[in-house]
């Protein structure tokens, strides 16, 4: 299971792309950007090579120069005023996923490589898939998306979710009593 802190790194439309940040906004008067990291270390953003934007149309290759509170201090070649640099507040920053290192331990995973496993329950029972991974703040949370309803969200805690098993392509979760699973007798 990954770390309640570990990095939100949301998929793609292409499935070969994980968003490592986005720009927050300018910084200064010189053209720095403001990226708000995904990455487990903030200042790992440009230890991937180049990032894209989600079409992949334009290419980022950060130069970085520091770290103001949450956020990573950047420079990008042809941004040189705040204007510029503002104009690009929003947009994500993409890296392919090859390039990412393989997790080290058989517990660790991206989140990404979650997006689209089967959710069980501990009898088995097939209650949906992986629609999405959210962290509002409060920590990680699992989006789950059944066969008919609505999608609802589980605490991805140890608890709530006891086995990630991306190779088998699963997860199972335990939710606690107050989530409404759509199961019958549940919530």
């Amino acid at each position: 299971m990954a770390e309640s802190n570990a990095p939100l790194m949301p998929k793609t439309d292409a499935d070969d792309k994980v968003c490592l940040g986005v720009v927050a906004g300018a910084h200064g008067v010189r053209g720095l950007v403001k990226i708000k990291s995904f990455t487990a270390e903030p200042l790992d953003i440009g230890a991937y090579g180049p990032l894209s934007d989600a079409k992949g149309q334009r290419r980022f290759d950060p130069t970085i120069k520091g770290q103001v509170k949450e956020t990573v201090l950047a420079a990008f070649a042809g941004v040189t005023d705040r204007d510029q640099a503002q104009a690009l507040r929003g947009t994500r920053l993409y890296v392919a996923r090859s390039v990412l290192p393989e997790p080290e331990d058989e517990e660790e995973f991206y989140n990404t490589d979650l997006i689209g496993l089967r959710v069980e329950n501990s009898a088995g029972e097939v209650l949906g898939s992986v629609k999405a991974m959210h962290n509002f703040g409060g920590g990680d949370l699992l989006e789950v998306l059944p066969a008919e309803g609505k999608s609802w969200l589980v605490p991805f805690t140890k608890l709530a979710v006891p086995v990630v098993d991306p190779e088998a392509g699963r997860v199972v979760i335990d939710p606690p009593e107050e989530v409404e699973t759509g199961e019958a007798g549940s919530g």
